[in-house]
């Protein structure tokens, strides 16, 4: 069976995407820091049938991204696909107004943690001449808007990360895919909003969101596309989204 890697594995996309693989009974590696979901989730991808091992490391800490990809069992070192979805937003901020803590967990996060997971994974890819990593951006880096700066700043960097590895890559058949989403309901604005529970569903207020699983199902699909073809890039909005500023929300 393939495999796959997937960091941020214990809520929204990336615990969707795992469950989406396990169903279609993919070996499965999942990362994140929350040691009891990731058991949890575990157990899941157990039941569904499908082989499971769980790495919890933070993927901003470079030592231990290296120890844990390092130390793989042998037969989880074949690595088909990996998904590099960790990441978040904090604070919601003019750029004057910003928080630099705020910033450094942004940047440590979805540019450093991709780059430390990725570094460590593309050898084994190398050796293998085979492999596929598919980086979950946003359509935050695509278009900038109001109060997003270090966010969308992050998540451009995805996006030119992404058309970089694509040709870095290309010599040795390692397909590189983007899937970029728009206003999905999921943990991310709760954590953006540092826990407030009412802010966070008014963000998802007149309108239908993406939901986790539409990620995943789409993620799916950028996997399994035959040897020749590679979907560089997606970006997928609710119905109601156009872009990051044209958003048609109905009245209750």
């Amino acid at each position: 069976m393939p495999s796959i890697f997937i960091t941020g594995a214990t809520a929204g996309f990336g615990r969707a995407i795992a469950l989406k693989f396990a169903q279609h009974h993919w070996s499965i590696i999942i990362n994140g820091r929350r040691t009891d979901r990731l058991r949890t989730l575990e157990e899941e991808i157990k039941n569904l049938g499908a082989d499971v091992i769980s790495l919890p490391f933070d993927v901003r800490n470079e030592q231990q991204v290296m120890e844990a990809i390092e130390n793989l069992p042998n037969k989880w070192k074949h690595i088909d696909a990996l998904v590099n979805n960790a990441g978040l937003a904090a604070g919601v901020n003019l750029i004057q107004d910003g928080k630099t803590d705020d910033w450094n967990t942004m940047i440590d996060t979805n540019v450093k943690g991709l780059l430390y997971v990725t570094k460590n994974i593309i050898p084994l890819m190398i050796k293998q001449k085979s492999g596929h990593i598919i980086n979950i951006g946003s359509i935050a880096g695509k278009d900038a808007y109001m109060k997003g700066n270090v966010y969308c700043a992050t998540k451009y960097a995805v996006d030119a990360l992404t058309k970089s590895m694509r040709i870095d890559l290309l010599e040795h058949g390692i397909k590189v895919s983007a899937v970029n989403p728009g206003a999905a309901e999921t943990e991310f604005s709760l954590v953006r909003l540092k826990g407030d529970t009412e802010k966070a569903n008014a963000v998802y207020k007149g309108f239908q969101p993406l939901v986790a699983d539409d990620i995943a199902e789409i993620v799916y699909f950028v996997a399994t596309r035959p040897a020749h073809v590679c979907i560089n890039d997606v970006v997928v909005t609710p119905t109601a989204q156009a872009n990051t500023a044209h958003l048609l929300r109905k009245a209750d």
